[in-house]
């Protein structure tokens, strides 16, 4: 089982090999969710994930016990594998990474570029350890587990320390969970060192798995999420046992939550983060009740972000709070009719992202034509204002 006094050891390898993050509290989203909340802000790492600490700590260990390590292996849909690639570039190891074939290519490119030798081969997390597993026999590397191993456990809990030391007043912690490694090892400094602190840990519920084990539940499994950092099938032996006698809940979260929670903490704190990094703020944008009055502190976990992904969530967080809309129009095909609309909008102050003017593809009489906007506003008030100044020129419009 992992101890304090490994994470404690972790520490002193890690001292100044890898970035003791800030812990800062959101003023703002304080006042959103109606709690104190802390972001300890793993993003800022230089592979952007908390993972390179467990892997340091990990490649530390083998080197220290002597042994003769010809090399490692790993893996992971990025995060992991980047803290690998670019510890045992530092250290002189050979490091080959089994990823799956749909990780984020930001991701894999970062991977290749800390010399790593990349494998694709998969369509989950799952398929790629296997695979990692055999070539670790084939080739005499050393696997390193991207969460069921005590050193790497140890490594992801030197967080907490790091937590509770600059924000002593915490008094519950929200984790994203995966395979578990990282709240094995914040719920065992936690546990000793503050139990009273309580540790919650929020998965996908496109990936139950861990949620599934320790609650005894069967909600299925996924094929895709937005937090592939968290999207594992299988949950580790070892921290499934850590979960269970360390963590005090669970819960789920759905994907229009963590896209929120995207976007919130680009468009508040300025920080980007992946799916799996969103995740706590997720848990807590959708229950806000359960965490009244708390001090709160969230792990912002990851920042490797596929660039097209993102765009995408950015847009759909527009929709959702009106900033972007689409408006139908129904009017007689006469010529003028489209440029008395444009100017109806220019008027209300929306601007015009795109139209399009349908004659042939309509369910309309061939005397009308079906016009669609989609348009720029300031929120959904403003929607139903342009609707509204549309509908009173004699037209028959609807945002939706």
């Amino acid at each position: 089982m992992v101890r304090l006094s490994d994470v404690e050891a972790a520490a002193q390898r890690l001292a100044s090999q890898v970035l003791e993050t800030p812990c800062l509290e959101s003023k703002t989203l304080s006042q959103v969710v109606g709690a104190r909340v802390f972001l300890k802000f793993e993003n800022l790492q230089f592979t952007a994930s908390f993972k390179e600490r467990g892997a340091l700590n990990k490649l530390a260990s083998l080197l220290e016990s002597g042994a003769t390590v010809p090399g490692v292996i790993a893996a992971s849909a990025g995060n992991h594998a980047q803290g690998v690639a670019h510890h045992a570039q530092r250290l002189g190891l050979r490091a080959v990474i089994v990823m799956p074939r749909h990780t984020p290519v930001v991701k894999v490119e970062r991977t290749r570029g800390f010399a790593a030798e990349v494998i694709l081969h998969g369509d989950g997390f799952d398929e790629a350890r296997e695979f990692a597993l055999g070539l670790a026999g084939e080739q005499g590397l050393t696997f390193v587990h991207p969460f069921d191993d005590p050193a790497v456990i140890a490594g992801q809990g030197t967080i907490a320390l790091e937590m509770l030391r600059q924000q002593p007043a915490l008094d519950t912690l929200v984790i994203a969970v995966g395979g578990g490694g990282l709240i094995s090892g914040i719920a065992t400094v936690a546990r000793a060192l503050a139990p009273a602190v309580e540790v919650i840990g929020v998965q996908t519920r496109r990936f139950p798995a861990m949620f599934n084990a320790i609650k005894g539940t069967a909600h299925a499994t996924g094929t895709n999420t937005i937090a592939e950092g968290i999207a594992v099938g299988v949950p580790g032996q070892l921290t499934r046992q850590l979960v269970a006698e360390r963590v005090d809940d669970m819960m789920l979260v759905d994907e229009d939550d963590i896209e929120q929670a995207i976007v919130m903490l680009l468009e508040i704190e300025k920080t980007l983060v992946e799916g799996a990094g969103a995740a706590g703020l997720a848990a807590l944008l959708m229950d806000p009740a359960r965490f009244a009055g708390r001090n709160i502190g969230l792990v912002l976990c990851g920042g490797n972000i596929d660039p097209l992904l993102l765009s995408a969530i950015l847009e759909r967080g527009m929709v959702r709070a009106g900033r972007l809309a689409r408006v139908r129009v129904s009017a007689r095909d006469l010529p003028g009719v489209l440029a008395r609309l444009t100017a109806i909008v220019a008027e209300a102050g929306a601007n015009i992202d795109e139209v399009h003017h349908q004659r042939a593809f309509s369910a309309l009489s061939a005397q009308n034509a079906e016009i669609e906007f989609v348009l720029q506003t300031r929120n959904r008030a403003h929607v139903d204002e342009v609707v509204g100044r549309i509908c009173a020129a004699g037209f028959e419009a609807r945002a939706y």
